[in-house]
């Protein structure tokens, strides 16, 4: 059997059918005959080709990992799918197949690769190729394929093996969205632990695995033992470096011991894992994995299947291992480190052009940022060897050969549980079999940002903080909402003044007319009508005796020269016009004598009471001279031992002052009959 690695990519078409579910359909690429998938054991091949919730959207592709089985020329080795899935209404069908009974048809175009580095360019043009085949509206038309298919292995044959081609996301959009989060996973992935990666869509999802992996430099061409945990073909084919040369990179990194292998025996990476591979995952012999999943199945259960879960949707990172998150802990030279790189990448931000720096430049590229976590790791790898060489050598030799300019161990800026953690990994295992245990010796043991934390680092972190607040877009929103209420309660309230303005005039008017009609009513003579001889006019009009009230009104006499309105005299016996006697003015100098003579009667009745109460404080005064006088002639002071009590003495003072008070006759008191009395008390009352 031939190896699809050393041919060109093979091509597949898997469809959804309405009663058996995803099927591989087409197979284009291989020999009569042949089915790589059964060669191969592909089972779960059409359900990685058709993600769960790929009929949500136009267009979504997935990326997933196969095994290839061992050959009598080749060991098993990994190989990798992308998938290009489409829909189309089954109405529009040029040949509608019988067995096409719903009313969406769902289709994918599969192409399997040797290596995933070339998957970035190879993508577009299965995007292409897809949607030409899908605007044929005849899938039975596959010759668009064929030609694909003969043109990929020119394509990748026309690929510069030697340069990197890095998949995944831009990692300017992974730090923007994880900002130091990205460090966390960065050194999580290191550690081998169960990664789980969640998010609604497929591509984004696989794009988020492979840019994290393609932090460590080399790793994502030395994927072949990804695709199941018992591959192990690296480890038994790799050497140990004897030679080096400082002027090649590639020279100087395998010397480090790069790439780090962190798929190896017990791990397994599927960018796109389906609920199938579930029982992988919990299998004994799964030590570490790193898989992303779109079905929210797996957060229910994320204890289980996870030691870190991703939440893409959410953007949040949740540690379920509690050993893992003290080794996950940040140092403040870590966080330091981080910390810059985010900034810049804030600095050079741009919206439209998220994967490129606003200026243009060097700095905050993406060829930027790898060479930062290049120099990262490098000076990680060189702390760990002079960590392990402090331990391994006495101290009186320890001297001799030290660095004199390295104080203190370095790799505790890395934060020390995280390198107790690593050691007991595969990957460091293997590690440190395959490197110098001088490594510091070509690089310099030391943190790229040494040093503790400082005032500085406070600053940059409460900024960052404050940053990720959004505080400019929330308070636009509220500045937008507030302005639209002021504007509403400005209209309110100039409706609510011109109202009131409004019944003001309205006031102003009604009052400026009743004035005019009062003094129009002023102007024209008349009076109220009163009949002189009637009983009551009689009676007022008799004259008045001393203390009584008569007299308040005019007499008849006094209308003798009065004109009607014809302008005849008037006579004590004529009836008068009642509008003419109502606008007559009234006589007021009877009612002022009454006046006068209430306030005769206030002012005699407020003397006599002065009166009395002089008096009355006189008697007071004589009963204490009393009992003064007692007391000296032998009594006991403070108390009376004479017959006559403190109350019998008290009355008879009120009494005697009570007949020396004058009395005040009221004018009406001969008319009425009124008298006074004094009481028991000695206050005068007026009886009628």
């Amino acid at each position: 059997m031939s190896s699809i690695t050393n041919l060109a990519p093979v091509v597949c078409v898997v469809g959804f059918h309405h009663a058996r579910g995803p099927e591989i359909e087409t197979w284009l690429g291989v020999e009569d005959g042949r089915d790589p998938a059964i060669e191969n054991d592909w089972n779960f091949l059409p359900f990685m080709a058709l993600s769960d919730g790929a009929h949500t959207t136009t267009e979504d592709f997935s990326y997933f990992t196969l095994r290839q089985q061992e050959t009598p020329q080749l060991p098993a080795t990994s190989l990798f799918g992308i998938s290009c899935t489409r829909q189309l209404d089954a109405r529009e069908l040029l040949n509608r197949p019988k067995d096409v009974t719903r009313s969406t048809v769902q289709k994918s175009l599969v192409v399997i690769a040797g290596s995933p580095h070339s998957f970035g360019h190879l993508r577009e043009k299965l995007s292409v190729v897809t949607r030409a085949w899908f605007d044929q509206r005849d899938f039975t038309d596959v010759e668009i394929l064929k030609e694909f298919q003969d043109s990929l292995a020119a394509s990748l044959q026309d690929a510069d093996e030697d340069k990197d081609q890095y998949l995944g996301i831009s990692l300017r959009e992974f730090i923007h969205e994880f900002k130091h989060q990205t460090l966390v996973l960065f050194k999580c992935c290191l550690l081998q632990p169960k990664m789980l990666f969640f998010g609604s869509r497929c591509e984004r999802l696989c794009m988020m695995q492979f840019a994290l992996i393609s932090l460590i430099p080399g790793l994502i061409r030395k994927l072949e033992d990804c695709a199941e945990p018992e591959m192990d073909s690296y480890e038994r084919s790799v050497t140990k470096p004897t030679s080096l040369k400082t002027s090649e990179r590639g020279s100087l990194l395998a010397y480090m011991g790069l790439p780090l292998q962190i798929f190896g025996k017990g791990s397994l990476f599927g960018p796109y894992t389906p609920l199938q591979q579930l029982d992988i995952l919990a299998d004994y012999g799964t030590k570490s994995y790193i898989v992303g999943s779109t079905n929210s199945l797996l957060l229910q259960q994320k204890d289980r299947y996870s030691d870190i879960l991703v939440n893409l949707d959410e953007s949040t990172i949740t540690i379920t291992s509690s050993s893992l998150r003290a080794a996950l802990t940040l140092s403040a030279a870590d966080r330091r480190w981080i910390d810059f790189l985010t900034q810049t990448i804030y600095q050079t931000w741009d919206d439209e052009y998220p994967s490129r720096p606003r200026t243009h430049g060097y700095l905050g590229s993406e060829e930027f940022i790898r060479l930062q976590f290049e120099e990262y790791l490098l000076a990680l790898l060189a702390a760990t060897k002079y960590h392990k060489y402090l331990f391994a050598t006495p101290y009186h030799l320890r001297e001799l050969s030290a660095f004199p300019d390295i104080e203190g161990d370095p790799s505790v800026d890395f934060n020390e549980s995280w390198i107790d953690a690593w050691k007991k990994s595969d990957s460091f295992r293997l590690w440190d079999k395959l490197t110098d245990d001088h490594l510091f010796d070509i690089v310099e043991p030391r943190h790229p940002t040494a040093g503790g934390l400082s005032i500085d680092d406070i600053n940059r972190r409460l900024t960052q903080q404050i940053q990720d607040l959004h505080l400019d877009d929330r308070l636009a929103t509220s500045r937008e909402a507030l302005n639209k209420h002021l504007a509403t309660g400005q209209k309110k309230v100039s409706s609510a003044f011109n109202s009131l303005w409004a019944d003001i005039e309205t006031l102003r008017e009604a009052q400026r007319s009743r004035q005019q009609d009062a003094r129009a009513a002023r102007q024209t003579p008349s009076a109220s009508f009163v009949n002189p001889l009637s009983p009551l006019a009689a009676s007022l009009a008799s004259p008045s005796t001393p203390g009584s009230d008569a007299g308040l009104l005019p007499s008849p006499s006094r209308f003798a020269n009065f004109q009607s309105p014809e302008g005849t005299p008037s006579t004590p016996g004529a009836r008068f016009d009642a509008t003419s006697l109502r606008a007559r003015a009234p006589d007021l100098s009877h009612a002022q004598a009454a006046v006068g003579a209430a306030g005769q009667k206030a002012g005699a009745y407020i003397s006599s009471w002065g009166t009395w109460a002089k008096e009355q404080r006189k008697g007071w005064g004589r009963s204490r001279e009393n009992l003064s006088i007692r007391a000296d002639e032998g009594e006991r002071p403070g108390k009376i031992t004479s017959v006559e009590t403190e109350s019998e003495v008290a009355r008879s003072a009120e009494k005697e002052t009570a007949r020396q008070r004058p009395k005040v006759v009221s004018p009406r008191k001969s008319k009425r009959g009124s008298r006074e009395s004094v009481g028991g008390d000695g206050i005068g009352r007026l009886d009628a």
